[in-house]
Order: C-alpha cells, then sequence, then structure tokens
C-alpha cells in the first residue's frame, strides 16, 4: 500500500497537466501551496488523503488518484465479544480520571481485585419488587435522560461511573423481578450500558466501548429484544471510522444495513456505509447510501418509553452526515453550507454535540480557503471542546489543527494558535 502512495504524484501531474493547470492554479484551488504540490509530484513528501480527494474533486477524476492515497488504520485489529471469564474493573483517581483494566473473574474470587462487578451480587440479597417495579422503570427511564443532559456537558468521567453502577443496579433488580418487570428493566439496562459504550469511546478506550456495547447487547438479549445486537455492529463501524479502518467500518455497516434489524438502525447503518463510501472517494454511492438512510429514518418509529438510538440532539441527522461526508468527498466549500445550516440548529445546551460539530464545521471552512471564519468558528466552540473532554472531537481537532498549519502565517491563525494548542494537550478525562 505504500507503494500506491507513492503512484499518487506522477498520476496528480499527468492529470493537472491534462487540464491544462499549473501547480500554482491547482493549489490555489485546492489551498495548499504550489511546493506542496510539487514535492508531492515529485515523490518527496506522501500525499495526505484529504489532499488526494480535493484533488480528484477538482480534476473530475471520479475516484481515481483517491484510491492511490488508501487510508488503513495504524491501530489493531478490534476484539470481538470477550469471554465471560473476563471482568473488568473501572479504577477511579482524585484527580478526576478513570480507566479499565480487564482481570479473570478467579482472580477477583481469590482476591486479587476487589470491586463491584456485574453478575457478582447475590440477587437473594436484594428485596422483591412487586409493586414498585414499575415505578422503578419510570424513575431510571427519567434518570438516564438526565445522564444523557448530563453528558452533553461534562467529560465521560463526569458520567461513566454512574451509569455502569445504574447498569448494574437494574441488572440486579431484574433478576428478583417479576416477567414483565424483568424485561423493562433488561432493556433500559441495556440503553444504559450501551451509553457507558459511547462514553467509553469518548475516553478514548475503544477496548472498553467494544466491551460495553456487547454487554448491551446481552442485556438487550435476555430481555427478547434483538435489535442492539445489529445496532452493536454500527457502533463498531463508527469505532472503525475514527481508527481509519474504513473497509472494516463498510463491512459492518453494509452487515447491519441488510439485516431484519429496526428501520432505525439500518438507516443509522446506511449512514455509517455513506461515510466510508465517502472517504474511499465513490460520490454516486455515498449519495445512494444517504438517500436510503433518510428513508429508513423517515419510516422508522420509536418504541415507546425506550431511548431512542444513536444521536438524539440533531434535528435533521442525515443533513448532518450529508455535509460531513461533502467534506470527506473533498468537497468542503459545498459540506461548509449543510454544516452551517444543520449546527445553527442544535439546541443550545447540547455542549457535547455542538462542540463535535463545529470542529468539523470549521474543518470545512479551513479547507474551502475561508480561514479567517474558520479561526472564528473555533475560537468560539473551543470551551466547549474542553469542557466535553471528547477524544473523537480531539482527532477532528487534529485535523483542523493540521489544516490551519498550511496557513501559519495568516494573523488570524497565530491569534489562535496558542488556545488551540491548549485544548490539544489538556488531558482527557
Amino acid at each position: 500500500m505504500l507503494q500506491e502512495s507513492w503512484e499518487f504524484g506522477p498520476e496528480l501531474r499527468r492529470r493537472r497537466m491534462a487540464a491544462g493547470l499549473s501547480l500554482q492554479q491547482l493549489g490555489q484551488r485546492v489551498h495548499y501551496s504550489k511546493s506542496q504540490l510539487s514535492k508531492v509530484e515529485r515523490e518527496l513528501k506522501r500525499p495526505t488523503p484529504e489532499l488526494a480527494r480535493l484533488c480528484d474533486t477538482e480534476l473530475g477524476a471520479r475516484g481515481a488518484p483517491t484510491r492511490l492515497v488508501p487510508v488503513r488504520g495504524s491501530q489493531p485489529s478490534l476484539p470481538g465479544p470477550e469471554s465471560d471469564d473476563e471482568v473488568w474493573l473501572m479504577q477511579l483517581r482524585k484527580d478526576g480520571s478513570s480507566s479499565f483494566q480487564p482481570v479473570t473473574r478467579r482472580d477477583v474470587i481469590a482476591g486479587a481485585a476487589s470491586a463491584l462487578t456485574l453478575g457478582a451480587t447475590d440477587p437473594r440479597v436484594l428485596p422483591p419488587v412487586p409493586g414498585g417495579a414499575e415505578t422503578l422503570v419510570e424513575a431510571s427511564r427519567m434518570l438516564f435522560d438526565q445522564f444523557r443532559r448530563l453528558g452533553q456537558v461534562s467529560g465521560p468521567a463526569g458520567v461513566l461511573p454512574s451509569l455502569i453502577a445504574q447498569t448494574h443496579s437494574l441488572e440486579q433488580f431484574a433478576r428478583c423481578s417479576g416477567p414483565r418487570a424483568r424485561r423493562d428493566l433488561l432493556l433500559l439496562a441495556s440503553r444504559y450500558a450501551e451509553y457507558a459504550g459511547w462514553m467509553a469511546q469518548e475516553s478514548g478506550d475503544d477496548t472498553a466501548a467494544i466491551w460495553w456495547t456487547e454487554r448491551a447487547v446481552q442485556l438487550a438479549a435476555a430481555g427478547r429484544d434483538t435489535v442492539l445486537a445489529a445496532y452493536a455492529q454500527v457502533r463498531r463501524s463508527l469505532i472503525s471510522l475514527y481508527r481509519g479502518d474504513v473497509e472494516d467500518a463498510a463491512q459492518l455497516a453494509e452487515h447491519a444495513l441488510h439485516s431484519d434489524a429496526s428501520a432505525r438502525v439500518r438507516g443509522l447503518a446506511a449512514q455509517h456505509l455513506a461515510q466510508a463510501r465517502a472517504v474511499e472517494g465513490d460520490y454516486d454511492s455515498c449519495m445512494r447510501s444517504l438517500d436510503r438512510s433518510r428513508d429508513l429514518l423517515e419510516r422508522s418509529c420509536v418504541e415507546t418509553g425506550q431511548p431512542v438510538l444513536g444521536a438524539s440532539h440533531v434535528p435533521d441527522v442525515v443533513s448532518m452526515f450529508t455535509g460531513w461526508c461533502l467534506y470527506d468527498l473533498g468537497r468542503p466549500r459545498e459540506a461548509a453550507v449543510h454544516l452551517d445550516t444543520e449546527t445553527a440548529r442544535i439546541p443550545a445546551h447540547a455542549f457535547r454535540t455542538r462542540a463535535r460539530y463545529g470542529v468539523r464545521r470549521a474543518l470545512a471552512h479551513a479547507a474551502a480557503g475561508d480561514v479567517d471564519h474558520a479561526c472564528a468558528i473555533t475560537a468560539e466552540v473551543l470551551p466547549s471542546v474542553r469542557l466535553i473532554h471528547s477524544s473523537t472531537v480531539r482527532s477532528d481537532l487534529h485535523r483542523l489543527f493540521r489544516t490551519l498549519g498550511r496557513h501559519a502565517r495568516q494573523r488570524s491563525v497565530r491569534a489562535l494558535v496558542p488556545d488551540l494548542t491548549d485544548a490539544l494537550t489538556s488531558r482527557t478525562t
């Protein structure tokens, strides 16, 4: 694959000359300097996937140059569902940070570690919940909504321990409840576990994110709900996208899309498939997947009383994803229009969501050459970035830093760099 990226330079030169463009003219269109493009063409510098997509779009190459710079994850493949013999311990530190550590149940029993673990509590020590089961379920649902609100204004460490404890408690109450209450409690516990998985990913721990997502699937299956099994593939697809493993992301999304899951889960799968196709430079396939996503989500209905799966603070999630896909397709100016419109509709209290799409909006404007505007957006969103301590948002912030670095002499960039650097180097908790 390294050889492929070196073949990009001669191919870029051939297509640029066929289009009758000088290095300076192409550089002005993709907002790269003439010297940078010259080094890429002469194979003195490896091209980035972003540059490949921008050149692809400007030269009307329909994905050919993009395919010469394949995106490959640098991390090992994601683990599958772990054996029931493994237990995860969560360590909380005085500074508010946390981490997970896998141990075996034998170690726990032997006294090598001490923790409250899922399944370790004897249900006989809990009182039965006959008449109070419905109240417990209702209160826990309301509490879940509050945890989601809290997750919008704090780092993962602010909600993850409570989510884990609540998941454990609901599972234990389910063990000593009647059949109907048991199902409701297990399904709700599965939603808590799924959100714990998302917060684990936000903290930068992909392995824990997968573990908790699989735990959510197990709890849902115990409550006779198979929806989360397909949704787990959607979540794994997203993790693979962030890790740069586009092929794995597409395969997981395809599998969920063609499953017998609910329309909402398949609609979310179609979104991730669209994003994978966008990174690959396949415009037509990307747009078809987005159209399919919109159709499925419009036909979906949320199960009464169950928390909604996927983004809950984005009014039109398909339009928002369309904006980001256009960026990945090397069409940053079109992307900026979509992201401007949809970001303005995000609720004011949803700081995590606003930070995520605010950074992406700034990145689109920067790639389109609107550097001053990109810096203004970034300055506005950085307080939210510091507040929510998101590993996934930080990965986009790194891309923004590199993009703005191409315009290091511009006054707005020089003014922003200290705060942007501080946000990137501050510790994620």
